[in-house]
């Protein structure tokens, strides 16, 4: 089994570096034209499904990779956003910062001090819920052979990687969060999932 897994595209909330979580916002033009970029990218890989979260800019990123090829689609709650809860929609950003929390950049420099707001998600119930999606296509024997495509999100995307590395949570982050449409990939060798690619983009920065 193969596992191409993507960030979506950018939205104006990636712009203007606000939370979004679980938030239904779409792709602005430049995320579409960083999809776009990525399907051309991926053109030669044989995808026989696609999971995307549920979000609108998952599953527009998800669509627009497969472009017109007829490949079957399914939404998948497991790989969603991390949930920001009281915090969604607040902006991190040095200039607007507005986040009740002032230790909230703890979330991106040093996860294992990150303090979960109300109605919000930790990191592992992130890597819980994602990891159990990876067991249950992993004990799927009719996708085997299969190679799937996962439109997802940034920190969920992480929380993927996070389980089949087993890593510590103060290294959660690893190099950083993926930028926008980058690809990474999993696949099952010796009976265990191993990274064989990690954040490549396929536009020009």
């Amino acid at each position: 089994m193969k596992l191409y897994l993507v960030r979506h595209g950018e939205t104006d909330k990636n712009k203007t570096k606000c939370l979004q979580g679980q938030s239904d916002t779409e792709l602005n033009d430049y995320g579409r034209e960083l999809a776009r970029k990525t399907a051309e990218g991926l053109k030669d890989v044989v995808f026989d499904e696609i999971y995307t979260s549920p979000l609108k800019r998952a599953r527009e990123t998800a669509e627009i990779i497969r472009g017109d090829r007829d490949i079957p689609l399914y939404e998948e709650p497991a790989i969603i956003e991390i949930a920001f809860g009281a915090y969604e929609g607040c902006c991190y950003g040095k200039d607007g910062y507005n986040v009740p929390d002032p230790e909230f950049m703890n979330f991106f420099q040093a996860p294992e001090k990150y303090h979960v707001p109300e109605g919000g998600e930790s990191f592992a119930a992130v890597i819980a819920r994602t990891g159990a999606f990876l067991e249950r296509l992993w004990s799927d024997e009719t996708k085997k052979d299969k190679t799937i495509l996962l439109s997802t999100h940034g920190c969920a995307l992480k929380g993927i990687l996070a389980y089949v590395r087993n890593t510590p949570l103060e290294e959660y982050w690893g190099e950083g969060v993926h930028k926008n449409c980058a690809v990474s990939l999993l696949e099952e060798k010796d009976g265990t999932w191993q990274v064989t690619m990690e954040g490549k983009i396929y536009y020009t920065v």
